[in-house]
Formats: structure tokens, sequence, C-alpha cells
């Protein structure tokens, strides 16, 4: 699913909703300055190209400025190399990630853990919570916003309020806790981003995923019950934090044998915590993992294929 929000933003702001494998791009322009807000994975790194291309004939403008990426999860900056070569615009990633990224430590910033790909990029510019970023016309604060992502930021623009949330919130919740999987801090961390967010004056709310929504009250009462859920019994941000990251790898393959499956799971370190936190061997797991998929009705086992159900 590509679409642009309808959803009344000033001028100058449009947002690129995309499908759950890419993260949601925002689209900045005006006074000189055109910046992108987050990527999308690299399996849609030549649509996340073209969504860019369009939009700046669309508007008559001359190129793209800025890359800006509230957190380097996968599926937020899996773009940002494909964007380097067909623009070469500055790149913002935040100050934690500085080193890691300098060098490309795949298990510092997660990748070869989560199982995922990405591009290697070169970044320019760090994002310091506290201080602040001119994105297109308009001036952002850079929040830190840990919990889903240690290291992530959010960007709020006090005089329109709005939030770009990133995964900190969505509208039915929040990133998976995944620091919480191999034995960090995770829910206490959350808990004080939304804290962070309600302390905010908002109207609009631009989440990593999902639409753009108004309510950022209703989505704060929704995630703080989500979060009460998960840490009152921690096995259960492992199951779901499993069964999202194979749904995402998935949802890259579309279908994928079953063998392959089972070695992806058995080769995954994320997955590896989550069956220990879950005090499964993972012979166990792997079979488990799987079903849990069909259970919910997220895929399907056809001709010993693990199929995506949309």
């Amino acid at each position: 699913m590509i679409s642009v929000s309808q959803l009344s933003l000033p001028s100058g702001i449009e947002v690129f909703e995309r499908g759950w494998l890419s993260a949601n791009n925002i689209f900045l322009y005006g006074d000189g300055d055109v910046s992108l807000v987050d990527t999308g994975y690299c399996a849609h790194q030549n649509l996340t190209v073209e969504l860019v291309k369009n939009a700046l004939l669309k508007h008559d403008l001359p190129t793209l400025s800025k890359v800006v990426n509230t957190h380097l999860h996968s599926d937020h900056c899996g773009g940002n190399a494909a964007l380097s070569k067909a623009y070469h615009p500055q790149i913002y990633i935040p100050s934690a990630e500085d080193a890691a990224v300098q060098t490309w430590d795949e298990d510092v910033l997660g990748y070869r853990t989560l199982g995922q790909d990405c591009p290697r990029f070169l970044h320019t510019h760090l994002l310091t919570p506290g201080h602040e970023i001119t994105l297109g016309h308009y001036v952002w604060q850079i929040l830190a916003a840990p919990g889903h992502h240690t290291h992530s930021v959010m960007l709020y623009q006090a005089d329109h309020r709005i939030l770009i949330s990133a995964d900190a919130l969505w509208e039915d919740g929040f990133g998976v806790i995944f620091p919480e999987l191999w034995g960090e801090s995770g829910f206490e961390e959350v808990a004080q981003t939304l804290d962070l967010i309600e302390s905010l004056q908002i109207d609009v709310v631009i989440p990593g995923h999902g639409k753009p929504f108004t309510d950022a009250a209703a989505a704060l009462g929704v995630a703080r019950s989500r979060l009460d859920y998960l840490a009152s019994d921690p096995d259960r941000n492992a199951c779901h934090g499993a069964k999202v990251l194979l749904k995402y790898k998935l949802l890259e393959w579309r279908s994928m044998e079953m063998t392959k499956v089972f070695e992806w799971i058995s080769t995954t370190p994320a997955l590896a915590h989550a069956a220990k936190q879950l005090n499964l061997e993972m012979s166990e797991f792997m079979k488990w993992l799987p079903q849990a998929l069909v259970k919910a009705n997220a895929a399907q086992i056809q001709d010993n294929h693990l199929v995506n159900l949309d």
C-alpha cells in the first residue's frame, strides 16, 4: 500500500503511507530545503526513489537536500543508499549511532541480530536530542524516544503541533520492545517516552506505520494498555517480538520453503534470545513460530512453503 495522506497538514508536508515492510516517508519542502524523513526497506528502495522523484517533479523542486532517519531499523533507513546514489543528500542519523555507522557494525546496528538487510550508507550529520533541525519550512525539535529502539528520536513541530513519532506511538500501539528480547531495559523506557508525548501539545501524529491521526490522547491510552499487558508478563513481549520478526521477513519473501524458514529462524540471534526467554529448545521454537503465524491468520503452509497472508 502506498498513498499520500489526505489528512490536513500545513503546506510543504506530505506523508507517503507505506505498507508494513517499509516505514512511512515524510516529504518536507520549502525555503530552499527538501527533506525526507525515513526511507523504507531495501526491498522497496527503487520505489522510494520513484516516490521522491515524482514529488520533486510535482512541486518543481531541484533535488533532495536531506535524509533524516528517526532510527536505524532496516525499514526506516533501507532506502538511504539508493537515495544517496540518486540525489547525494545530506544524511542525518541519531547521534548515538555515529560510530556503528562509520564502521558499519551490523551487530551493533542490529541487522544481523534481527535477521534483516540494509545496504551500507554514509552519513554526514547527527541528530542530537535537545537540538533542532530545519526541514522544509519548519523548525523541528529532536526528542529522545527510547523503548522500541534504544537510540530512536521523534521530531516535534511546536507551531503546528505535529509529532513525527516513528515507532514510539502508533494509533494502535507502538513498535516491538526489542531491547527486552536480549535482556536490556525497555518497558520503563517506553513508559517514559509515552509520558514525554503526553507532555506535548499535539494536533497531528505522523507515525512510522499506519495513517496519520489526530487523537493523540486515545492512542496514548491504547499504548499504555498495551505496555501494561506486555510488561506484566515478559514472555508476551518475547512471543510478540518473535512473531513480528518472522512476519516481517515473510512480507519480504512472500513465500519460502519451510527448510529455509527453519534455517533463518535458527540463525537469527534475536530469535535465539526469544526462545531462551520462553524456555524452549530451538527445535521446539522452530516448529512453534511458523504455526503461531498460521494460528494468527498471518500466514499459511502450502506445499511445504510458508506463505504470507495480508
